[in-house]
């Protein structure tokens, strides 16, 4: 096995009694010797390791959080203490250490462990956490609760992995600094992005000013120099930090009202368990410990390459060489990122703008070709969303690439700075519909629903990979509205791919098969299972009609409208949630009047539910978006039993 030692001289030998078996619960580890604690945490990556390997999942973050779990469960008495993990693949060694080491081969499997901290699956997951920067807020208002009910223990907030880069964080740090609630936070560090550490005088400039006699010495200077006259308060408090911060760095957070403290190395126990103990012990508050750790830390492959290992399908322990599923379809990703390239090269103006998802989205690819041409903003959705209404307001033409969950996050500047005042952006959004194993926090639901309310918006859906190139096409000549087009997480159908785009009629679809007696008006890459539902109904007799909407908004009325006519069931189906396209079919066949003579409408959407986390194909078979799905609603609108081995002959 590669994986190299990563902790401090005097770690374990690894000829000595494993550790981890002995396990279970973190009173099991708080039993531990501190001099056993780097033996253990060498056994915890290991295990870590081999079990990533076998089920994928986000390995780099946890890897460099190690040490630090260790040192965080040793040091507090979870889960009476709330050790609250911001974005939740950092706590795959969290999980291994509060009793679910024997599921954790189940991770973001069918049926087993989440990918992220869930409040349903233990106790020491006092709060869930799969989008990013949400732990701060969450612990101030844990802290707040404890003090009004007059409890006494500790919230810890673990906070990095790039998620100090949103605006929530900041705005959760500037309530908690301006009250006296004790409040822990640990700022993951592990792109040393703020401060390296500064060696022995950084640490232990750390251990002092974590220290309880130094936290009470500054507390009262702080309340003396509140009786001097303003000016004189204001000098000897900027003295004191400044000072300080020639030396460390974390001004910043001071003038938001946190102790600051670090930075520290996150990898060594030495620095990590006095600190630790120091800010438990410290009645004042709220305070930031500044950890910096190494993302991948203690396995090769990873540190050599931390961004393909932060999520990783299946692997070779010893190689570190990832299992690749075989296909013939590129994916839909590659896709947009190759068609927006192609357009880009026509027209100087498009650029790109992504949310700290370059290689997520594709744009990765567009950012080697146009350098100049595409900003990541971090994971800041809301600024994302603005800045691209800016760069629209002087003529350029912005793709903003964002998952569908994570634009969720600036729906109110969609809203506002973008459809109120029509500006011309251009959402790509991916991982639309069911995205697998990261579950009902990553799924695609609702951007059909919460964008179609909204006035002069044109939503696109590629029913295949052919269809998305067409759409990138056609949003860079949507130069008067904003417009979106979604499409899902994983490979194209295998279609043959044209040349260039071309830009489609807005609001128009197109019928793929004509019948007599059913429509299925598919919107999305459901179009394949359609398909299949139509064969399947022609061996009972049934004729059916088959149509890509292409447009969620505007709708093709014409379209939909002469499907009612013509056929005695409409069928409409896409992968989100109810309030989407097949509310906005029945609206216009309402105001039509055509509901009243009798047709059969039978809209599907995902059920009212949350799904979690399962192989995609099994998740929309469950979800009923699956082609024997389609034929059951039909025969059920019908008014028939379908019976098994029923065919043509008895239709």
């Amino acid at each position: 096995m590669t994986i190299r030692n990563s902790v401090p001289k005097g770690s374990s030998d690894v000829s000595k009694t494993p550790l981890l078996d002995g396990v279970d619960t973190p009173a099991d580890l708080r039993k531990l010797d501190e001099s056993q604690l780097p033996q253990l945490a060498d056994e915890l990556r290991t295990e870590l390791v081999d079990a990533v390997s076998v089920t994928g999942g986000h390995l780099g973050a946890g890897l460099g959080v190690v040490e630090l779990t260790v040192a965080l469960h040793w040091v507090f008495d979870t889960p009476a203490d709330r050790l609250i993990w911001d974005v939740g693949h950092q706590a795959y060694p969290h999980k291994i250490l509060t009793g679910r080491r024997d599921r954790i081969r189940t991770l973001r499997q069918p049926g087993g462990l989440s990918g992220f901290t869930r409040r349903s699956e233990s106790v020491y997951d006092p709060f869930g956490a799969a989008h990013s920067s949400t732990s701060i807020s969450a612990g101030l208002g844990m802290a707040v609760a404890r003090d009004l009910a007059g409890g006494d223990n500790n919230v810890i907030a673990v906070i990095g992995d790039g998620a100090m880069s949103a605006g929530m964080a900041y705005e959760a740090m500037n309530n908690a600094g301006a009250r006296d609630e004790r409040l822990i936070v640990v700022l993951n560090d592990n792109d040393m992005s703020i401060a390296p550490p500064t060696g022995a005088l950084s640490a232990y400039l750390a251990r002092i000013t974590s220290s309880g006699t130094y936290l009470y010495v500054r507390d009262i200077a702080k309340q003396l120099a509140k009786r001097l006259p303003k000016s004189w308060e204001r000098r000897a408090a900027r003295v004191e930090e400044y000072t300080r911060h020639l030396w460390q760095g974390g001004a910043w957070f001071e003038e938001l009202g946190f102790y600051y403290i670090g930075p520290i190395d996150g990898h060594d126990f030495n620095q990590l368990l006095p600190v630790l103990k120091n800010v438990r012990d410290a009645r004042q508050g709220p305070i930031l410990v500044h950890v910096v750790t190494k993302k991948g830390k203690g396995y090769a492959p990873a540190e050599a390459s931390d961004d393909k290992y932060h999520g990783v399908g299946k692997f070779n322990v010893v190689t570190g060489a990832q299992v690749k599923a075989i296909t013939n379809a590129p994916s839909y990703t590659k896709v947009f990122a190759e068609s927006l390239i192609a357009e880009a090269r026509k027209d100087k103006s498009i650029v790109a703008v992504t949310a700290a998802m370059p290689s997520g989205t594709g744009l990765d690819h567009f950012g080697k070709e146009f350098p100049d041409r595409v900003f990541d903003v971090g994971i800041a959705e809301q600024h994302a969303v603005t800045f691209a209404a800016g760069l629209a307001t002087e003529g350029l033409k912005p793709f903003a690439a964002i998952y569908s969950t994570f634009l969720q996050r600036g729906y109110d500047q969609v809203v506002h700075d973008v459809a109120i005042q029509k500006l011309p952006v251009r959402f790509a959004i991916d991982r639309a519909g069911l995205v697998g194993a990261d579950g009902a926090t990553h799924a695609g639901s609702f951007d059909i629903a919460y964008l179609g309310c909204l006035p002069d918006f044109v939503i696109m859906a590629a029913a295949d990979e052919a269809e998305l190139r067409h759409m990138v096409a056609t949003a860079a000549a949507i130069d008067d509205r904003p417009s979106a087009l979604r499409y899902p997480r994983g490979e194209g159908v295998g279609v043959e791919m044209p040349a260039e785009g071309r830009v489609l009629e807005i609001g128009r679809g197109r019928i793929v098969r004509e019948g007599t007696k059913v429509a299925i008006v598919s919107l999305g890459t459901r179009l394949a299972e359609a398909l299949k539902a139509a064969d399947q109904l022609a061996t009972f007799g049934l004729s059916t009609t088959v149509a890509d909407a292409r447009f969620a908004k505007p709708i093709d009325s014409d379209l939909i409208r002469r499907l009612a006519r013509e056929h005695e069931v409409l069928v409409t189906i896409e992968e989100g949630s109810i309030g989407g396209f097949g509310s906005y079919v029945l609206h216009d066949l309402a105001s039509a009047g055509l509901l009243d003579r009798g047709l059969k409408v039978r809209p599907i959407v995902l059920p009212d539910i949350f799904i979690d986390h399962g192989k995609p194909d099994a998740m929309y078979e469950a979800a009923g978006l699956s082609a024997n799905a389609i034929v059951e609603t039909v025969f059920a609108a019908l008014g028939r039993e379908r019976l098994v081995g029923e065919g043509a002959d008895r239709a």
